[in-house]
């Protein structure tokens, strides 16, 4: 099947990720299995996607955990169709780690955040609070915020990821954690503001109606196609088809128009800064 889907990407991706950590090229992987390597190659980027027992060719030669090779013949399961839409929590494991896939793969990525600080610009200590106040396990927490922090590599490798943050006015107001967690947490927003690909909008809280009230939305433009992830505490899901993508799509410019300057909205961060009275 040739379909860039977030299941196909995600595939990919955990194929290649237990190429390289077994020291093996494509070329050489593909010799091993009997195959040409640009069909391993058409594989991890997403382009087609291998059949079960394809998957289980390509892994019977590599040193893989257990756990690993049964999380990855799990993403076989209709790679191509449906969105991946979850509860329960260990679904909602399994498509964290396919968003940290196809975030790694990404060239581009918009996240509107009326409520929170977005997932990628948030500190530790900001989503230890956001977990601690849902009454998480101890142990899911540190899982989840571990992931999160490492989501946040793909603003600061080499090449890394164009990320335009929109970020509501009223987030800005939410004391989560207390002073010194916000104060820590405008400060890496200060920061993380200063690097090229990273561009970081407030959207005013007086603006009146405009689409960003619909809902927040994180979208992922990877390889050509773009997907949007949809998250609350109870669910999540993917968002793939074509037609609903471009409507998240067309609430951007919307958001850019009514969104302060970068200058100005940098300028209402520092300010909030000061007002948090941490030394």
């Amino acid at each position: 099947m040739n379909r860039n889907t977030s299941k196909s990407i995600a595939l990919g991706a955990r194929l290649r990720n237990v190429r390289v950590a077994n020291k093996l090229s494509q070329r050489a992987l593909a010799k091993k299995i009997g195959v040409v390597h640009s069909l391993l190659s058409r594989n991890e980027s997403g382009q087609r996607v291998p059949t079960r027992a394809e998957v289980i060719r390509i892994l019977e030669p590599l040193d893989i955990t257990d756990r690993d090779r049964e999380e990855i013949l799990e993403m076989t399961e209709d790679p191509g169709g449906s969105p991946l839409a979850v509860i329960e929590l260990p679904e909602r494991r399994a498509q964290l780690a396919a968003l940290v896939e196809v975030e790694q793969m990404a060239q581009e990525v918009v996240s509107w955040s009326p409520l929170v600080i977005p997932g990628l610009l948030q500190v530790s200590a900001y989503t230890r609070s956001i977990m601690e106040a849902a009454e998480m396990p101890e142990a899911e927490i540190a899982t989840r915020v571990a992931v999160r922090m490492g989501r946040r590599d793909v603003l600061t490798r080499r090449n890394p990821v164009r990320f335009t943050a929109l970020i509501g006015e009223a987030v800005l107001q939410q004391t989560i954690g207390g002073p010194e967690v916000m104060a820590e947490q405008f400060d890496h927003l200060l920061m993380m503001s200063a690097h090229e690909n990273v561009e970081l909008r407030i959207v005013p809280s007086a603006t009146g109606w405009h689409a960003g009230l619909n809902g927040a939305f994180h979208l992922i433009k990877c390889n050509g196609t773009s997907f949007v992830h949809l998250e609350n505490s109870i669910s999540s899901v993917f968002v793939q088809e074509p037609e609903s993508v471009a409507g998240f799509e067309a609430s951007v410019p919307r958001l850019l128009e009514v969104a302060m300057s970068a200058e100005r909205s940098f300028e209402v961060i520092a300010r909030e800064v000061r007002t948090t009275g941490v030394a």
